[in-house]
């Protein structure tokens, strides 16, 4: 901030004092005034009272508009608030006023860089490095702009200037691999950092040479990078991995587990990083190795487990390796433990739901889900799951109540009203209540009048019903049109085409839904062979209901077996 003070002499300050003292006195006090409001802006900034600290600071550039550090927090209030071209405008204004300030400038280049003007950036900074040299923030930020603008040689070059102001570093090396590399120059890449190792000693660019000797099978040479590194630093975590791999893919499956044990019982390593390379090694591995090897991949998953009890991420991974290795229930403890030690964590209830879903386990689910939806009550999903729970439990009624909720919590919210709508008609339908469930049907397609399920559902009902057959036939003739290799619709439109005395024009929808999974369904196969049996094709027709005989395990068709045999006797009159 500029200010211009009186001489320091005794005598003029007090012949001046006798003259002008209620003039300097005045001065004064609005001086001491702008400051005092100056540094309550300032505090209000700090706290985050963006637009408290703007109000107070009105008022100083007003009254004193060559003010350079009230411009720059007016500026930095603006900027906070995301009104870049007002922070623009005022952190030109500071740097005007002081254009030696360090700050004025490189934010006025934050402003640039976020208004997507990265050459204005660039030169804000190049003019920030002629002053300020050894600002080593301004060489790495320059190359990250360099970057983002494609422009890899002014990188390698502000690099180059790195390493003559600083001495090379771990990080300036680091990066001029991972520009060459991005620009396909593997081999000068590797060069860097091997002519670096020569130099130097770090166990990171020692642990990246022993993965390039990895990737080019030499084996060996990978080793003793490992060896190297881990003689630097002991615990370096990829530099115990590499050295794992290496005695994985050479099948030395003793000293691969030796070294995974001191991995994951190493307190010191993040348990993140342990997490994602098992996990990476479960999926990917050969199912004959988990298989093999699933007694020693249990203590190393027990190491984990006993390096960081309660872990969020360790006990969540123990959840999904039990369940991909078929242990359901071992997995799902693990999974409710997670839920149960971080109550606040959405992630962890969510896991628990996925895995009660996928294991079948409706009774838990049913009661998790209501539980966790109080805890999460932003987090309908939750509810969502409950019906799905409910419904498989042949609890109608709490399905009916908690739909209704549905529709009551989130009213605006169509997917989930739509959702809801269609499981009260499918549930309404199941409990014999017709008119309430074309009702709520009706409801669905008022929120989307080309929803597939519900246009499908809703003719297939009344086709069962016998009624209102051609409104049937024209919701099914939409599903068709839209999904024409769904088996379900073509079966229903099909179905409905039969009942209208059309089996001629239904024949072709059943002969494609055979092809697309019809053959899986029951019903489908008996109302093809019913259509088939009306055409006069006998035999084919007697194929496909011996088929859906095989297939209705659970009784779906009652009285099918009767039927088939009711139909033999009428083929043989029909000979006759």
């Amino acid at each position: 901030m500029k200010r211009k003070y009186l001489l320091p002499l005794i005598s003029v300050f007090l012949l001046t004092a006798m003259y002008y003292a209620p003039a300097d006195a005045q001065s004064y006090a609005a001086e001491k005034q702008r400051e005092n409001m100056l540094l309550d802006a300032v505090s209000d900034f700090a706290e985050g009272r963006y637009s408290m600290a703007e109000e107070r600071l009105a008022p100083v550039i007003a009254s004193d508009p060559d003010n350079d550090a009230a411009h720059y927090y007016m500026a930095m209030a603006k900027f906070m608030q995301e009104d870049y071209q007002a922070a623009e405008e005022e952190f030109e204004k500071a740097v005007a006023l002081d254009s030696s300030n360090f700050w004025y400038r490189y934010r006025l280049a934050a402003v640039y860089a976020a208004t997507g003007r990265q050459e204005l950036t660039a030169e804000i900074y190049n003019g920030l490095l002629e002053d300020f040299p050894k600002k080593s923030e301004l060489y790495y930020g320059l190359i990250d702009l360099y970057l983002s603008m494609g422009k890899m040689e002014e990188a390698l070059s502000t690099l180059d200037q790195i390493d003559t102001v600083f001495g090379k570093s771990d990080i300036s090396s680091i990066t001029r691999f991972d520009i060459l590399r991005n620009l396909g120059r593997i081999e000068e890449a590797y060069a860097v950092l091997e002519e670096y190792n020569r130099e130097y000693s770090s166990p990171q660019v020692l642990a990246m040479l022993g993965d390039y000797q990895m990737s080019m099978y030499e084996d060996s040479v990978a080793m003793a990078y490992y060896d190297e590194a881990l003689s630097l630093a002991p615990d370096y975590a990829p530099a115990m991995l590499g050295k794992a791999e290496v005695y994985r893919m050479t099948r030395k499956y003793d000293d691969y587990f030796k070294t995974l044990d001191i991995f994951m019982e190493d307190k010191e390593i993040p348990s993140e990083g342990k997490c994602d390379y098992f996990k990476a090694l479960v999926q990917h591995s050969d199912p004959n190795f988990l298989k093999i090897f699933q007694p020693r991949l249990d203590s190393v998953m027990t190491a984990c487990l006993s390096a960081h009890p309660g872990d969020s991420s360790a006990t969540a991974l123990a959840g999904i390796y039990y369940y991909g290795t078929g242990r359901e229930e071992k997995s799902k403890e693990y999974f409710r433990a997670n839920a149960e030690n971080w109550p606040e964590s959405l992630g962890a209830a969510a896991n628990y739901m996925e895995v009660l879903i996928y294991t079948g386990d409706w009774k838990e689910l049913s009661s998790y889900t209501k539980l966790a939806y109080e805890r999460f009550p932003e987090e309908l999903r939750f509810l969502e799951m409950s019906t799905l729970a409910d419904y498989n439990l042949k609890a109608y009624d709490d399905v009916i109540a908690t739909c209704s909720r549905i529709i009551s919590i989130a009213p605006q919210d169509s997917a989930r009203v739509l959702a809801a709508y269609t499981t009260l008609g499918d549930v309404y339908y199941h409990l014999g209540e017709k008119s309430r469930a074309y009702k709520a049907y009706d409801e669905a397609l008022k929120v989307n009048p080309e929803y597939l399920p519900v246009l499908n559902n809703y003719a297939y009902f009344l086709s069962l019903d016998g009624k209102k057959l051609k409104k049937a036939c024209s919701m099914s003739k939409r599903t068709v049109d839209k999904d024409p290799d769904n088996p379900v619709y073509l079966d229903t439109y099909g179905w409905i085409l039969y009942l209208q005395g059309k089996p001629a024009e239904a024949k072709p929808y059943f002969k494609h839904a055979m092809l697309y999974g019809g053959k899986d369904s029951a019903v489908t196969l008996d109302h093809y062979a019913e259509v088939l049996f009306d055409l006069g094709e006998y035999s084919l027709a007697f194929v496909y209901w011996n088929q859906a005989l095989a297939k209705d395990r659970d009784g779906e068709i009652p009285g099918l077996e009767e039927k088939i045999r009711q139909r033999k006797s009428e083929m043989n009159r029909d000979k006759k």
